[in-house]
């Protein structure tokens, strides 16, 4: 530790203990009451990435975690701020992502006095409770040091989801007197290993199965290698959610992409004897129907036991970590590796059906794909590009390659979760894709972006506002109204906030243009006008 004690405030054991975790950037906005949470960041080398909205703090934040394996940070100042901050904190309780949100609150004593002062809430943490995995006023620095421990223990042992800390005012700048010792990390007893029965059950179902599938969820991404043993000693294919995409290389022979939305890539897993489903609930959301109406046997793998019969009640449910769980399974198998299956036939299906829909879309999304570098990390958002389009003929090689959010299917997600992913690493080229609603939901990011030096390219395909909630009036018998939007010039736009804009006139041209601007480096946006774009 290091600082005068007068400066080693609970908030600066607060964020101690958050650096001793590997936590080395943070997402929010400084405000008035929050300062004693960003006194301590250069000190102990923690990153602070200034948002221009909350919002895009909890999504830059989640960004940052998929490309790290480790949770985000947001720090926001009370009231406001944090009410800012919910969309992100909804989004990351659905989708099952780690998120930390650190927020000062009224005094002690000053709680319901509703007496008026600076960004008075009736019930903060109440409010974030309501949506939170959970929300915590702590009354001591060591309770603030001790909830950090507990977030922790959460992110590493159980089912991932946001948690927030409020820390008073009068907490919250008071010197800690928390021991050093009580700052670093906690060990955690080792897991439970998974109930021998169900293994022996599974193993038996698998050992016997004809036409075995796999469908890997979100809750599988970190045990990739072994899904694909898995896939590779059953003769598999393997389906994935949108946010287990990547799980198993999807230029694999067996793999059958992300694409559980289509009836025929549902019929695959429908139609196996024995289904192997992995860290997913199977929501609606995802498979784009009621339920997955599988006819044979169900084996189900996830880390909640609240998750192994939702959805789709398992024939064998285990409880567990993913990774520990099929490491059980491989070993006792007692069967050689089975050839794979000619697939040939169904990823024809999926891609007819891909295309069936919105053929000028996925035109556009299959230009796009093809000028991606291979290692590209994609942020898309909930836009009918990405979901109608590039989610299903992209192909990627890694999980959490695909920054998005099936579930909460928020707009103005993908360019601040694609800062965060870039804050994370230089590796591997970022690119956000996504329509002109969602960009106009968080173009204030872009200032985020050049202020953070960043190489980053943002792809508009503009459709001209709210395509398919225009078709869906149409549908109902509803004269469009509300939903077709008046643009900006995108590439002034661009040029405005200090980034470089281009406007793309002709098809042949989108590869050159994200090529172009990949390599050019700095914050790059391609406008890609549907409507307007000429072929050749």
């Amino acid at each position: 530790m290091t600082g005068a004690h007068s400066a080693d405030t609970a908030g600066r054991a607060v964020l101690e203990t958050i650096r001793a975790y590997g936590v080395t950037a943070v997402f929010g906005i400084p405000g008035t009451h929050n300062l004693e949470l960003y006194r301590p960041l250069a000190d102990l080398g923690i990153r602070a990435v200034t948002n221009r909205h909350e919002q895009g703090s909890g999504y830059g934040a989640d960004g940052w975690t998929q490309l790290t394996g480790t949770p985000g940070v947001v720090i926001t100042t009370s009231g406001p701020g944090l009410q800012n901050a919910m969309s992100a904190i909804g989004t990351a309780f659905c989708e099952s992502r780690p998120l930390l949100v650190l927020s000062p609150g009224v005094a002690r004593g000053d709680e319901f006095r509703d007496v008026g002062t600076l960004h008075e809430t009736k019930d903060a943490s109440a409010m974030v409770g309501a949506i939170a995995e959970w929300s915590r006023r702590v009354e001591s620095a060591a309770e603030a040091v001790d909830a950090v421990h507990d977030a922790f223990a959460l992110f590493r042992t159980g089912r991932p989801r946001p948690v927030h800390i409020e820390i008073p005012l009068d907490v919250l700048e008071a010197p800690a007197e928390v021991p050093v010792a009580a700052r670093a990390p906690r060990d955690l007893r080792p897991a439970a290993g998974p109930d021998a029965t169900a293994v022996a059950r599974a193993v038996a179902l698998l050992e016997g199965a004809r036409r075995p599938v796999i469908v890997a969820g979100g809750g599988a991404t970190r045990a990739a290698t072994q899904v694909t043993a898995l896939a590779e000693r059953l003769g598999a294919p393997v389906l994935t959610t949108l946010n287990g995409k990547g799980t198993v290389d999807e230029r694999h022979p067996l793999s059958l992409g992300s694409n559980l939305r289509l009836a025929s890539a549902r019929g695959v897993a429908e139609d196996a004897d024995v289904l192997v489903v992995l860290g997913s609930k199977l929501g609606e959301a995802e498979l784009w129907a009621p339920a997955l109406a599988a006819r044979g046997r169900v084996i189900r793998i996830d880390i909640s036991a609240a998750q192994v019969h939702k959805n789709l009640e398992a024939t064998v449910g285990i409880v567990g970590d993913c990774g520990a769980v099929l490491d059980a399974l491989l070993a006792e198998l007692a069967i050689p590796a089975r050839p794979a299956p000619d697939l040939a036939d169904a990823r024809a299906a999926i891609l007819a059906e891909t295309r069936e829909a919105l053929p000028e879309t996925v035109a556009l999304a299959e230009a796009i794909a093809r000028a991606l570098p291979h290692d590209a990390v994609v942020a898309g958002d909930s836009s009918q590009i990405v979901y109608m389009a590039l989610a299903n003929v992209l192909r990627q090689a890694r999980p959490h390659s695909l920054l998005y959010t099936p579930t909460y299917a928020t707009l103005g997600y993908g360019l601040p979760a694609a800062i965060g992913a870039r804050v994370a690493q230089a590796e591997r080229p970022v690119v956000a894709v996504l329509g002109d609603g969602a960009l106009m939901f968080c173009v204030n990011e872009l200032m985020t972006a050049v202020e953070q030096r960043l190489d980053l390219v943002v792809v508009c395909v503009d459709n001209g506002g709210y395509a398919e909630i225009r078709q869906n009036e149409i549908d109902r018998g509803i004269a469009p109204i509300g939903v077709d939007l008046v643009q900006p010039d995108w590439a002034a736009l661009a040029d405005a906030f200090g980034a470089r804009g281009v406007r793309v006139e002709r098809r042949g041209d989108i590869g050159t243009a994200i090529g172009e601007a990949v390599e050019a480096g700095g914050v790059r946006l391609v406008h890609i006008p549907q409507g307007a774009i000429a072929d050749g």
